[in-house]
């Protein structure tokens, strides 16, 4: 080619993948491209990956592609978690395939972790712990996603996330026999390097390495080449992330250093205390929310410890994180009023409430017991019957009635299983208080 050659032209957008129309190319990788796509038939934007024929024809790899492809195909309605990228449809046929999944416009965490461009530590934290809920809640149905890494978590929001590409994914009691030896050798965990059986602590290792990377802009191991790099994960310890950054607390450190235990019996053993750590790290001094935002995380454990959410899934408790307003109250503070209309019901976080009626004291509410919950069961009128006062500084979750109403269908039949059995408990009482009297 001469020099006055011009440059060769991109190649011209498919009119559609499947059926659905393309928008614009989002990117490509080794084996397969992705393109924003319309969904005409759901109404929403969507992402569609398509993988290169001729990675399937590959002599050499074309058998691992199309494996590694089909694990992904596999989970196709099987995830289905807010901070888990959705897979809505797939299609696989000889000499071609693609996977139709949640557009998230938000880009990837790996800008986040060049050291101009790094997180506040406490958003890190708060990232972070959303990843553990969500690989907690795919472990629990049998799946190892084996490729954690910043280009596989997608944002959302300012501390929202979405983990994607499952195609390395080892699910529990899968047919196939699972492909080994793949990977992002920075974020394997010794035992994956090592080719030995994988369980959910591979994962955390991948999770504490990208952690530790977006507190200090740089992977724990340095290396030129993946032979130094191995090397140095089965048999050196990074530098605490506190001697690379200014403001990491020493309870971050010890998180970070606990996840990347190369030997598994000191490395966390599964995702709850991973998460507990982590949402312990806020009450540390650096941490402490200064204003009066509440940290998801804190919302969370807030709920998860709550008797009346006991029967709740994550994600359905993720979608009550989503819908309440969190507030913190002041003693002798009016939250309803007996008369008045009401659209709200509230759980009570932390303090302690009194219910009164005609001025008479009916009862006292402490943490975790809910109020005003006739405005969700009540089929019209929704007055109250009663006022609700704060006793002491508490802390409260509205939810608005109509924007629950938005919920998963399995979210309100929770709530309303939790009402009933709330109503019983209160009648069971109001029968023995009447009967000792």
């Amino acid at each position: 080619m001469s020099a006055d050659a011009p440059d060769p032209q991109p190649a011209p957008l498919p009119e559609r993948v499947g059926k659905y129309p393309v928008v614009r190319k989002l990117g490509e990788g080794a084996t397969s491209e992705v393109y924003l796509c319309r969904d005409p038939f759901n109404d929403r934007d969507v992402a569609v990956k398509r993988i290169f024929p001729e990675a399937l024809r590959d002599s050499a790899r074309g058998g691992v592609y199309r494996k590694l492809f089909l694990a992904e195909a596999s989970l196709a309605g099987k995830l289905s978690h807010p901070h888990i990228v959705a897979i809505y449809d797939a299609v696989i046929e000889d000499d071609s395939g693609y996977i139709v999944m949640e557009f998230v416009p938000g880009g990837t965490l790996e800008p986040r972790t060049a050291q101009d461009n790094l997180l506040p530590i406490d958003k890190i934290v708060e990232i972070v712990f959303k990843c553990t809920r969500a690989l907690s809640y795919a472990n629990q149905i049998g799946v190892t996603h084996r490729d954690i890494k910043p280009g596989n978590i997608l944002m959302s929001g300012p501390t929202d996330i979405k983990i994607s590409d499952f195609g390395l994914a080892l699910s529990a009691g899968a047919d196939t026999t699972h492909v080994t030896g793949v990977g992002s050798p920075a974020y394997m965990s010794p035992e994956q390097i090592r080719e030995q059986p994988l369980t959910q602590q591979t994962d955390i290792y991948s999770l504490g390495v990208v952690m530790y990377q977006l507190l200090t802009g740089q992977l724990p191991y340095q290396a030129s080449n993946n032979f130094s790099m191995i090397y140095q994960i089965t048999t050196t310890d990074p530098a605490p992330p506190s001697t690379l950054r200014e403001g990491i607390p020493m309870s971050v450190d010890r998180i970070v250093r606990k996840a990347m235990q190369k030997d598994q019996a000191r490395r966390y053993q599964a995702w709850e205390d991973f998460s507990k750590d982590l949402a312990e790290a806020f009450k540390t001094e650096s941490l402490a929310r200064k204003t009066e935002e509440f940290a998801d995380s804190e919302k969370f454990n807030a709920l998860r410890a709550m008797g009346f959410f006991r029967r709740f899934s994550d994600p359905e408790l993720w979608e009550v994180v989503a819908v309440g307003r969190w507030e913190k109250v002041a003693a002798g503070a009016i939250l309803m009023r007996e008369g008045e209309a009401g659209e709200h019901f509230c759980m009570l976080v932390s303090g302690e409430v009194k219910v009164t009626k005609n001025k008479k004291l009916l009862n006292v509410l402490g943490a975790g017991e809910c109020f005003g919950e006739m405005a969700y069961l009540a089929e019209s009128g929704k007055v109250r019957g009663a006022s609700v006062a704060a006793n002491g500084e508490s802390r409260i979750v509205r939810i608005n009635v109509a924007e629950l109403m938005n919920a998963s269908e399995t979210c309100r039949l929770k709530f309303e299983r939790a009402f009933i059995a709330i109503l019983v408990e209160r009648l069971n009482l109001a029968n023995t208080r009447l009967t000792s009297g």
